[in-house]
């Protein structure tokens, strides 16, 4: 019985294998191949058509900055005037979950744990910021954090497993505030400030994509910065007690510049993209690319032509990830080193899932699904 669960797994993880090869070449196939593909019969799937975002209707014209992709028929978006919204059928039907009483509020960022389980993060200065969780779908809703400093703005949030989590304030006081759960988002605590590196002058993180504060593993997480003199990314291996600081070659030196997004596939290898959000202002160098775990940042040869507020690894490859923004979607197909534009519809964040599901979110109520 042993020798035939272990051929089960292996004929699964060959098969999700072929699908991630067939996912990714439905990629990277140009309009001329997709049609030759086609006429040949043989396309991704038998479609013989490149990958593609299907929008799927939201029903509502929020701004959806917040995402978490469950799988390809179960995501949840977060956005404007306290909405949060969810699907369990591929997007063809979506739940209206907002928590009561929030439609003054901006939610930034979600993360869910399955169809029933979500922790989601509203910002803003003091009361503004707050943390609610539900366990049933979001039929009901509990505030597990209500911000009560004035000087602390949060961004983002992350989860390294169910039960252990992150969010990240703007700097109070020089430095980066750190709030900390181990069950899951019931409770939280701020973390002490003396292992975080003092803050360059004006600068911040970016509520833009719910991807300024991202983890790989049990203890390694990320955090991203704009707006000083340099743009950096701060890592932590110890679940946010320590970080360092490392400069990325993406531009900074005004409030609307930085590293807005970052995306790690494993504790060595990651992506950033940012660059200026400004629509009448250029972002060369919006991306870089890291190998040693955020040490050292290098910038992409070939960018992406504009300002980029999220990214994603495609899963089950090892140097193809996603990067969106309002002006649209790039692929790399070589971790990172270069870029080109897939689509150019607006979108703020994106997320992939390992059942080959990747989902994008934005504004006027754009969701999508990446259809191949």
């Amino acid at each position: 019985m042993r020798g035939l669960g272990k051929s089960r797994r292996t004929s699964r993880a060959v098969t999700v294998g072929l699908c991630a090869a067939a996912f990714a070449a439905a990629l990277t196939a140009t309009p001329a191949q997709a049609r030759g593909t086609q006429e040949h019969g043989t396309g991704a799937h038998g479609t013989g058509k490149a990958a593609h975002w299907e929008l799927k209707d939201s029903g509502t014209d929020a701004r959806f900055r917040g995402l978490s992709a469950v799988s390809r028929n179960t995501a949840w978006v977060a956005g404007s005037k306290g909405t949060v919204l969810r699907t369990t059928d591929g997007g063809a039907n979506w739940d209206d979950i907002s928590p009561p009483g929030a439609a003054g509020l901006e939610f930034r960022d979600i993360e869910a744990f399955d169809a029933r389980r979500a922790v989601a993060l509203t910002i803003g200065e003091g009361e503004a910021s707050r943390v609610f969780r539900t366990d049933d779908g979001g039929a009901t809703w509990t505030e597990s954090f209500r911000n009560t400093d004035p000087k602390a703005f949060y961004d983002c949030l992350t989860f390294f497993d169910r039960r252990h989590g992150l969010a990240m304030s703007d700097p109070v006081d020089g430095r980066f505030r750190i709030l900390s759960t181990s069950d899951g988002g019931r409770s939280w605590k701020v973390l002490p400030g003396d292992g975080m590196p003092a803050a360059q002058e004006g600068e911040a993180g970016f509520a833009a994509s719910g991807q300024c504060l991202v983890s790989a593993g049990p203890r390694d997480v990320w955090l991203a910065t704009g707006g000083g003199v340099r743009a950096r990314v701060l890592h932590s291996a110890d679940r946010g007690l320590t970080w360092k600081a490392a400069d990325t070659p993406i531009p900074a030196g005004d409030p609307a510049r930085g590293v807005f997004a970052l995306a790690f596939r494993d504790r060595a290898h990651g992506l950033a993209v940012g660059g200026d959000y400004r629509a009448d202002q250029p972002s060369p160098r919006a991306a870089a690319v890291s190998g040693d775990g955020g040490r050292t940042w290098n910038p992409a040869g070939r960018p992406p032509p504009a300002y980029r507020s999220g990214v994603a690894w495609l899963p089950h490859t090892r140097a193809s990830a996603l990067a969106v923004g309002p002006t649209g979607t790039d692929l790399t197909t070589d971790g990172g080193r270069t870029w080109r534009t897939l689509d150019t519809g607006s979108y703020d964040t994106v997320d992939c899932t390992t059942d080959l599901g990747c989902w994008a979110a934005g504004e006027k109520g754009r969701v999508a699904r990446l259809e191949r």
